[in-house]
């Protein structure tokens, strides 16, 4: 075993590093400064609801597209092969059910925060249980996502541990609290180019000094690097088609269906239709950051082979082992190390602001603005621009908790994967079984948080109980997204496995599917023990009516004892003004524009003579569930 190698930065890479961080803050005064100058908390944390489909699509592809994601799939490439590419297989139903089941619900019901659905599906407790977990959820991971790679950098370059963190931490923190949605979501857009190229770089220099292409290739398949389609069902076994094309399905449902800091994307947008495009779009962008991530995995094999630099002992976890690999391939190429380094902090600079605007926004919407009804607008918007601020610095502490936390470091990780599921299975509760209740909810929320915590810290002690395997199964972070960090939590020896030891072998990317399971199926129990709701008791708009086309056979009768025939709510109104401009207030703290709300009446006139005939027809069916938009709206006003 070797000393551990550090290599070190030339004057360009600092000066690189340093424009990503300029470039970022840049753009965040630019529209501190510009527009409304985020006067309002609709353009402080929705970008004034007036975002293009390509802004949002990048920012959703940045978001969860973390530095931990750049060092660790090409790690887990390399050890283990290109099994993993087969999690591509899952964006397709994961990107595609959020895009016609949960953006159309939650874009026609105008929300700020993710959470407001579950006061209007539930009640406010409910709100509030989900929105602590979202809150617990985030502050831990934030920590550990600014602290990874800066430490990774530290440990193979010799650059100044806490001065990368705090440089990121505050740069974020700046343009986040000044700049609001907007700028969170352009910096996305600009941080999303770097990592590209910075990832390209690598991948095409290191491919030209391996010999080319087909000796990558040629040395893959030697060395066993290149994996077919396993589709063994086992659920114990870490990777195999079942495991990443299906289980991953509901990890992609957790981060693109009911997370806030996505979500939030969704609602910025300027029409429902170029929401859901978004999703269209990050699609194939996904597949493409995927398919990087395998190939810089494969050129680095096609470089070491089976001596790995961590089998030397150059570096001391895998995930340093990317950044040794890019500073051994730029070493003659002043300036390139600086434009990967700022591709890996691009990474953790757009999850983190991402986090930070969510948590801005959770917080108020739903922890503040209930219980101060009559705030005003100025007051509401500078509160705002002070949480970001303040989940900023929380976010520094976070990152100095880790440094000291040593192999807790794991648990932190983890504990973030295993709050997904149980949210997840919280908002399935909601919109795809009517007869739930706010019982329900609160019982199947907290028995799927027991259920993951359980299993996971049970992972985590049998592993710190069994002596280490083989060097090569060392265990890596690879979350390509932040449920995916669950990845600390693999056991490799999965044989033997029996009764509840058996649950602690769970292959790590059916965590979200049994968590939000357990959700759903407690929830249920629960509701139709303790009374399940009726139909009438229903707000509008927030049943998905899946379960009317999946039970389909049934007699109509039996469907509206289910409420399965419950129609979304109709599409919002578009106006020709752009919105909220002239802004004023409703009862929620939402603000209307005035060109929307009469354009909205006179249509409501137009269309009432025509809808009552068509509603009084439907009444004889099903008399309650056949909604108008104007229905939606009065409801949604109270219910707010």
């Amino acid at each position: 075993m070797g000393e551990v190698v550090q290599m070190h930065f030339t004057t360009v890479d600092y000066v690189i590093f340093a424009l990503l961080l300029v470039a970022s803050a840049g753009i965040g005064l630019f529209y501190a400064f510009s527009g409304g100058r985020q006067r309002t908390t609709q353009e402080f944390l929705m970008a004034d609801r007036s975002m293009s489909c390509l802004p949002v699509s990048l920012s959703l592809l940045a978001t969860f597209q973390s530095a931990v994601a750049i060092l660790g799939a090409p790690s887990e490439v390399y050890t283990f092969g290109t099994e993993y590419w087969f999690l591509g297989c899952s964006y397709f139903l994961g990107l595609l059910i959020p895009a016609h089941v949960f953006i159309p619900v939650f874009y026609r019901l105008r929300l700020s925060s993710a959470y407001e659905y579950l006061e209007l599906r539930f009640n406010k407790t409910v709100r509030i249980c989900g929105t602590a977990t979202f809150i617990f959820q985030m502050v831990i991971y934030m920590g550990v996502v600014l602290y990874a790679p800066a430490l990774a950098l530290n440990a193979v370059t010799g650059f100044d541990l806490w001065g990368a963190v705090l440089a990121m931490g505050l740069v974020c923190t700046l343009y986040t609290a000044l700049g609001g949605l907007k700028a969170v979501m352009w910096t996305d857009v600009f941080q999303t180019v770097v990592m590209f190229v910075g990832q390209l770089a690598v991948i095409v220099v290191g491919t030209s000094q391996a010999g080319g292409i087909a000796e990558v290739w040629r040395k893959a398949i030697n060395g066993s690097r290149i994996s077919g389609l396993d589709l063994n069902p086992n659920p114990l076994e870490r990777h195999t088609f079942w495991t990443l094309g299906v289980g991953g399905v509901f990890l992609m449902l957790a981060l693109y269906g009911v997370n806030q800091a996505q979500v939030q994307r969704y609602l910025s947008s300027r029409t429902e239709k170029e929401a859901v495009m978004s999703c269209y779009v990050v699609f194939p962008c996904q597949q493409v950051v995927l398919c990087l991530g395998c190939l810089m995995g494969l050129v680095m094999f096609a470089r070491y082979g089976e001596d790995s630099p961590l089998d030397k002992g150059y570096v001391t976890t895998n995930d340093q082992m990317v950044l040794y690999f890019v500073m051994d391939v730029f070493r003659d190429l002043p300036g390139l190390p600086g434009l990967f380094v700022a591709c890996l902090f691009s990474g953790a600079l757009s999850t983190i602001s991402s986090a930070f605007n969510s948590l801005a926004t959770v917080t108020m919407e739903d922890l503040i603005k209930p219980h101060f009804p009559n705030m005003t607008e100025s007051k509401a918007t500078l509160l705002s621009k002070g949480l970001a601020l303040g989940y900023g610095l929380v976010c520094l502490a976070m990152a100095y908790i880790a440094s000291i936390m040593g192999s807790m470091l794991q648990a932190a990780f983890s504990i973030f994967g295993m709050v997904g599921g149980p949210l997840l299975g919280l908002f399935c509760l909601g919109m795809f079984f009517p007869w739930a209740n706010p019982i329900g909810a609160v019982v199947g929320l907290v028995s799927g948080l027991v259920m993951a915590f359980w299993i996971g810290i049970g992972s985590f002690v049998m592993r710190m109980s069994v002596p280490p395997p083989a060097p090569a199964l060392n265990a890596t972070a690879l979350p390509l997204f932040d449920n995916i960090t669950t990845t600390v939590m693999n056991t490799t020896a999965k044989s033997g496995s029996a009764g509840v030891k058996a649950l602690y072998s769970l292959s790590y990317m059916w965590y979200s599917a049994h968590n939000s399971a357990t959700v759903v199926v407690v929830g249920l129990i629960v509701s139709l023990l303790t009374g399940p709701m009726k139909e009438k008791e229903l707000t509008p708009g927030t049943v998905y009516p899946v379960l009317g086309t999946l039970l389909f056979f049934l007699p109509d009768r039996y469907r509206e004892k289910l409420c399965c025939i419950t129609p979304l709510a109709q599409k919002p109104t578009q106006s020709k003004t752009q919105p909220y401009q002239m802004a004023q207030k409703d009862r929620n703290g939402e603000a209307y524009s005035k060109e929307d709300t009469v354009t909205e009446e006179k249509e409501m006139e137009s269309d009432r003579a025509q809808t009552e005939e068509d509603d009084s027809e439907d009444s004889r069916a099903w008399p309650s569930c056949r909604l108008t938009a104007h229905t939606v709206h009065t409801v949604q006003e109270t219910a707010l």
